[in-house]
């Protein structure tokens, strides 16, 4: 088999620390017989430092553009815009792209020939195994920023989650209870919030009442979502369509008769946002008010537990991202004959798209054999 160079930069965005491979995951990729380069400083931000990845036999560089001119680049997050004059037709890019919503990327990546390959949408028996893991985080950590900015000191209404004696507790609503709504759900709980889950599968709603992830559920039907909203002091957004935009299931009149001070926190938000009036926000700025509801919108949730993520993502990443060297490497990649493995993964090759959800979001581009 053929050596293939794998290129590991610094993620750009801004407040994003994560890494896609920790230095053992690099380890793993040299030891099968590829070669690694690491950007200097590319794992400081999750507590890996560049002497671990030297260690491991990977090749440090200064400048972004040589690990950028590697076969395969792997990374966190979506490349942003100065990223982008790197793209190139014999490029193989894997990371989370989130397509659906991001139209000038999409562009980007169909015009320069450069095949891409989205964390997100790659399947397998067990639902999305790469998207999982910082689902998990995220949901996790909507429990915590949605009862932190509750408090009167980030804008809220005063309200505890958990309430006290005498007091009724917070009324949170979890939209979508996949992986994120249902660690949202169990975290918000664990707060002593009273906590209703929608989902548009009975079955699931049926399971998490019996396992009580949920103190309620409730069938997504636009009155039944609108009546509790509006009671909610806490609404945490979780709907997903995987690869495809996400669906609004809370419109601006649900968030207008919402009380002031009220939370939405909108984890679809990397996918357009499911909450009609969420727009995308940074760590760095992570909220805003609209009809005197608090939004927090952030792109990244996962990026501000680094060290956490990037461990967890870099497991469930790298025995992946060597089957698609070995397919770069044997000429496979973007063929119908690359790896089971990489199912629904591919989004964009030959200058065209190559995922039916995306081609579905962006009529006006080429559309290859879809899968």
């Amino acid at each position: 088999m053929a050596t293939v160079t794998i290129g590991l930069p610094s993620e750009i965005k801004q407040g994003e620390r994560r890494v896609a491979l920790t230095p053992s995951a690099v380890a793993f990729a040299i030891e099968h017989g590829h070669r690694v380069l690491v950007q200097a400083g590319a794992g400081e931000g999750a507590g890996f430092p560049d002497q671990a990845y030297a260690a491991v036999g990977a090749t440090l560089v200064d400048d972004a553009a040589k690990v950028w001119g590697a076969d395969v680049v792997v990374k966190v997050k979506e490349p942003q815009e100065s990223e982008q004059a790197h793209f190139r037709p014999d490029l193989t890019l894997f990371a989370y792209l989130h397509l659906a919503a991001e139209p000038e990327l999409t562009a980007a990546l169909v015009s320069s020939g450069t095949r891409a390959y989205a964390f997100e949408t790659l399947t397998d028996e067990h639902g999305l195994p790469l998207l999982a893991p910082m689902s998990e985080i995220a949901g996790r950590a909507a429990a915590i920023v949605g009862a932190a900015h509750l408090s009167a000191a980030n804008g809220g209404s005063g309200t505890l989650a958990g309430g006290a004696a005498g007091v009724p507790p917070a009324k949170a609503v979890v939209i979508g209870l996949g992986v994120a709504g249902t660690m949202a759900a169990r975290g918000l709980r664990g707060l002593d919030a009273h906590v209703t889950g929608v989902d548009i599968d009975l079955q699931r709603l049926f399971d998490h009442h019996l396992d009580g992830t949920v103190d309620a559920t409730q069938v997504s039907e636009p009155e039944l979502v609108a009546h509790h909203v509006r009671e909610a002091d806490v609404v945490v957004g979780a709907a997903l369509v995987p690869g495809a935009r996400a669906p609004v299931v809370v419109t601006e009149e649900h968030v207008r008769s919402m009380r002031p001070g009220s939370v939405v926190v909108d984890l679809a938000i990397d996918q357009g946002g499911c909450i009609a009036t969420s727009r995308p926000t940074s760590l760095g700025a992570p909220t805003y008010v609209e009809h005197g509801v608090v939004h927090y919108c952030v792109t990244n949730v996962p990026g501000q537990f680094p060290r956490t993520a990037s461990a967890a993502l870099s497991a469930a990443v790298a025995p992946k991202l060597l089957r698609l060297a070995d397919d770069v490497a044997a000429g496979r990649a973007g063929t119908p004959q690359e790896s089971t493995v990489l199912q629904g993964a591919l989004n964009v090759a030959e200058g065209a798209l190559a995922h039916a959800a995306v081609a579905d979001a962006f009529p006006d581009q080429p559309v290859r054999e879809v899968r």
